[in-house]
């Protein structure tokens, strides 16, 4: 037993090594050169002669590769809370509909008023909009959850009805909505990780890091789970109590990285599959934090991906993810015949 848990501390260490070089190299990267000895000094200790720098290092690429730390962490988590609770190798937040449930959370703020007469009305309640849209995301995707798990006998068929008829009713929104709001929104679909502000982070962390507190939580329950609901009553474990844990635990990861975000897909589904095959282990105590190491690895890479070095051009995270991602669920289908060993 030594040996196994040796080799996956090394590969703890490595990726946790690897997300440290990705993030230097993503607060490096950008359509403005700043040498890397200057990108150093200001990371280490916030100044720097040149303030053009200091503000393009502080005010934007920091936040945007803590947004990009903060995405991998929680959409991997989530695909692998997923994965488990519906025993569906193929689950993740976009392919269940979890990000299209917090998608019409979103479109319930944007579109209905949400940047106007709502957001003011709102604001005048003494409620902050960037927690309200992660409320409302964050609803969006409980809801769409609840309803899977009532039809979960039949998950596979009734899944696609779900996505179809929230995206209906987003539709329907757009329809009706003013243009500066459609604008809006349809730059929201994009995904990007550059439209998180100070104050948006700060809101972002606290959701994302209670989020994984509940996964923390659940990790004996999820270990249980992997070994049917009949083996996991006979040990003592509640079902209803741990769904609602992953539910809740889910719902905040999903909805909050949503709301600011946008939709990323892929990343839920592919990272705990990689942590898998690179571990070597189900047990959910040690893929959780795995899955934070490598999601927040893939991110950060993408996002590196997705600046162009040396080009004025950004490409929306959600193409990169894509471009990817799909390759993963390729081989993960590919694999179907034994992807049930994977959960036992």
């Amino acid at each position: 037993m030594a040996a196994p848990a040796k080799r996956q501390g090394l590969i703890l260490t490595c990726l946790a090594l690897l997300a440290v070089v990705f993030f230097a190299l993503d607060v490096l990267s950008g359509s403005v050169a700043i040498p890397f000895r200057e990108v150093m000094h200001i990371l280490f200790s916030r100044e720097s002669e040149n303030q053009a720098w200091l503000f393009i290092v502080e005010k934007i690429r920091i936040p945007k590769a803590a947004t990009a730390v903060l995405a991998g962490c929680g959409l991997s988590v989530s695909g692998l809370l997923m994965q488990t609770l519906f025993r569906n190798p193929l689950a993740g937040p976009s392919e269940l509909g979890i990000t299209a449930g917090a998608g019409l959370g979103v479109a319930s703020v944007m579109l209905a008023g949400g940047s106007a007469g709502g957001m003011y009305a709102v604001n005048q309640l003494g409620i902050s909009g960037s927690w309200l849209v992660i409320v409302m995301a964050s609803l969006g995707s409980a809801l769409v959850m609840s309803l899977i798990l009532l039809i979960a006998g039949r998950v596979k068929d009734n899944v696609v009805l779900l996505i179809v008829g929230t995206l209906s009713v987003i539709s329907i929104w757009q329809y009706i909505s003013q243009p500066e709001e459609l604008q809006e929104y349809i730059m929201w679909t994009f995904g990007s990780l550059g439209g998180v502000t100070q104050y948006r982070l700060f809101v972002l962390t606290i959701v994302v890091l209670l989020g994984l507190l509940a996964a923390f939580v659940s990790s004996k329950s999820l270990n249980a789970l992997l070994l049917g609901e009949n083996y996991a009553r006979s040990m003592g474990l509640s079902i209803v109590r741990s769904r609602l844990m992953i539910m809740t635990s889910t719902s905040l990861l999903t909805g909050s990285i949503t709301a600011f975000c946008g939709p990323i897909g892929f990343i839920g589904i592919a990272i705990p599959h990689l942590t898998r095959a690179l571990l070597r282990t189900s047990n959910h105590r040690i893929l959780i934090p795995a899955c934070c190491l490598s999601g927040t690895v893939l991110m950060l890479f993408c996002d590196i991906v997705a600046q162009l070095p040396g080009t004025q051009t950004v490409i929306p995270i959600n193409i990169v993810t894509s471009l990817l991602g799909a390759p993963v669920v390729i081989w993960v289908i590919l694999r179907s015949n034994n992807l049930r060993s994977s959960f036992s």
